[in-house]
């Protein structure tokens, strides 16, 4: 088994409803994603990958830049010319628990949860059979039922985290060979 050892970046809790609402508008989440999957890219290169006019994708990466998501690569920047990258220290993204933020907060949070599913629900629906017919070695997949203790929960998923952590690189980073895959962790309690 290949390993990958680095300091794991601190967890980035969304506690804030601005984060929230940041991270849940659509034109940021596809730039997010696109910088995450592919690197840095500028304002104007995303606004024709995306079909947005350059004032509006540079509004959205402030935007990202404010709440830590992004970051400029100074190095890289030139004159109007500004690229932008993932940033590196918030891979480890994490939502609240609901309990976590006041009860008027938690609409942000939900709508956050919405606009995820909606996009978990396109990658099943699309890139999972096309992944079937592409990349078959690339595809895995499980479900359980666990009986477990809420401690023992809370170590489970800091474990997932660690491991997921453990194997998380940039695309700057990432030895030869490797791709950038979709990873997704639903746990919650079973009824009854």
């Amino acid at each position: 088994m290949a390993s990958h050892e680095s300091r794991a970046p601190e967890p980035y809790v969304l506690d804030d409803p601005a984060r929230l609402k940041a991270l849940a508008h659509p034109m940021r989440r596809r730039m997010l994603r696109h910088l995450s999957l592919h690197g840095p890219a500028t304002s104007t290169t995303l606004g024709e990958l995306l079909g947005a006019k350059t004032g509006t994708t540079s509004y959205h990466l402030r935007q990202l830049e404010k709440y830590g998501f992004i970051e400029e690569i100074p190095e890289r920047s030139a004159g109007r010319e500004r690229w932008w990258r993932a940033s590196p220290e918030r891979r480890d993204l994490r939502l609240p628990d609901p309990d976590q933020l006041p009860p008027e907060d938690r609409a942000a949070l939900l709508e956050l949860h919405r606009v995820n599913l909606a996009e978990d629900l396109e990658l099943l629906s699309h890139g999972l059979p096309a992944a079937y017919g592409r990349d078959p070695a690339w595809v895995k997949a499980s479900r359980g039922l666990v009986r477990m203790t809420e401690a023992e929960f809370a170590e489970f998923f800091e474990a997932y985290m660690a491991l997921l952590m453990r194997y998380s690189r940039s695309a700057e980073d990432a030895p030869p060979g490797s791709r950038p895959v979709y990873a997704r962790l639903y746990a919650f309690p079973a009824e009854g």
